[in-house]
């Protein structure tokens, strides 16, 4: 497997962003990462192999020498892994092939474990939140605010759970405090929104951080992937899930992620700028009734608008109606019909997903481009009935 060169932990995170898993390849007379396609590896030393399998078993560390089979790794993805871990500070990461796999992977660690209780904050990704609600892995979930996180914990709990920014609506928690709120119990910080460019969750006390790939760490809408960062100790143990499950990164998606972390610190920065504007433009705006950008800032945005979000997602041409985010483009997508359907209507309002928000990725377009196309998709009609409004009183 690939391994490991030692680093400079001075490194800014751009020049980790760009450097972190390719340390070696200068000497090897490379430039570009190889992509390894192979599932499987010849050896000749089956004593050895044997061993080295052994080893993984007993611990879930990557076996040492050459790859075995592309269940236990494959040294493309294990570049990637390398690479995130360094962005998000934390002793390793372990890649899956979406991101609900890299959910599914520590639900079903701990639950091995006879932790099958997850205390978590809403909102969370509509997935996440049907995943722990259906209890489709044999888990429970005990639903809280932050402030009722340490009382809901019980002999049993084997996770705590929020996301920050939470999808759809931007809500933040103070990580820190809700760490110490779980005190041995592993926070699992979903990261997805903001990532490692604007917070380190596992700085804060995290134990794990989740990322769905697929979004900003890929970042042209062609890659769908998940990982956890966290402690060697839980990531052998995510490795273990992974073989015995089969929710492996293919290498090529491993390449991609890796050519996408080293541009993702430009993209998120110019892309938050971009929703910065828009954010304030929108919350000046008569047609929109309620916006939500969070205190980190990032480039995704909720609003609520007065008049009909169907009409609005009907009328955009320059953004792209559709769901995901992270892309170098444009997307919007109204939550309570699409990524938080499958979330009971109730609860999902009662996070404040509203049947009006919708919710924009903002990519790199110009931001005066991108506001022409949602003045125009806010519509006339609706301006035209909040003066007659303001007029009338009625």
């Amino acid at each position: 497997m690939f391994t490991i060169p030692v680093m400079d932990s001075a490194r800014a995170l751009a020049t980790e962003a760009v450097h972190a898993g390719r340390d070696d390849l200068a000497r090897q007379g490379l430039h570009a990462p190889p992509i390894d396609l192979s599932t499987t590896y010849p050896s000749y030393d089956s004593r050895g192999e044997a061993a080295r399998i052994d080893a993984f078993a007993t611990t879930g560390a990557e076996p040492e020498g050459p790859p075995v089979y592309g269940r236990l790794g494959n040294p493309t993805v294990a570049r990637f892994e390398t690479a995130l871990a360094r962005l998000e500070d934390t002793e390793a990461a372990v890649a899956f092939a979406s991101g609900m796999a890299a959910l599914s992977a520590v639900l079903l660690a701990r639950s091995a474990m006879g932790l099958r209780h997850v205390v978590a904050v809403r909102p969370l990704y509509g997935c996440s939140d049907h995943l722990l609600t259906a209890g489709l892995l044999g888990s429970e979930v005990t639903w809280t605010d932050p402030a009722g996180i340490a009382e809901a914990l019980r002999p049993d709990t084997g996770l705590v759970m929020v996301e920050s920014p939470a999808n759809p609506t931007l809500a933040e928690v103070d990580l820190r405090a809700v760490a110490h709120a779980c005190g041995s119990v592993p926070l699992l910080a979903d990261n997805t929104f903001a990532t490692p460019v604007l917070q380190r969750p596992a700085e804060q006390g995290a134990r794990l951080v989740l990322h769905s790939a697929t979004k900003y760490l890929g970042g042209h809408g062609d890659v769908m992937a998940g990982v956890v960062a966290c402690d060697e100790e839980f990531a052998g143990r995510l490795r273990q899930v992974r073989f015995a499950t089969g929710g492996v990164l293919h290498p090529l998606a491993g390449y991609l992620l890796l050519r996408g972390l080293s541009t993702l610190p430009v993209r998120v920065r110019a892309a938050s700028a971009n929703a910065a504007e828009l954010a304030r433009r929108l919350a000046a705006d008569p047609r929109v009734s309620g916006v939500h950008y969070p205190r980190i800032g990032g480039a995704m945005i909720a609003f609520e608008v007065e008049g009909d979000p169907h009409e609005v997602i009907a009328g955009v041409r320059l953004i792209t109606p559709a769901v995901s985010l992270g892309s170098v483009d444009t997307l919007i997508q109204h939550p309570a019909s699409i990524s938080h359907r499958i979330v009971d209507a109730d609860d999902r309002r009662g996070a404040g997903v509203s049947d009006r928000l919708l919710r924009l990725s903002v990519g790199l377009e110009d931001v005066e481009d991108l506001w022409a196309d949602l003045d125009g998709a806010l519509g006339e009609r609706t301006g035209a009935r909040l003066r007659e409004r303001a007029v009338t009183g009625v």
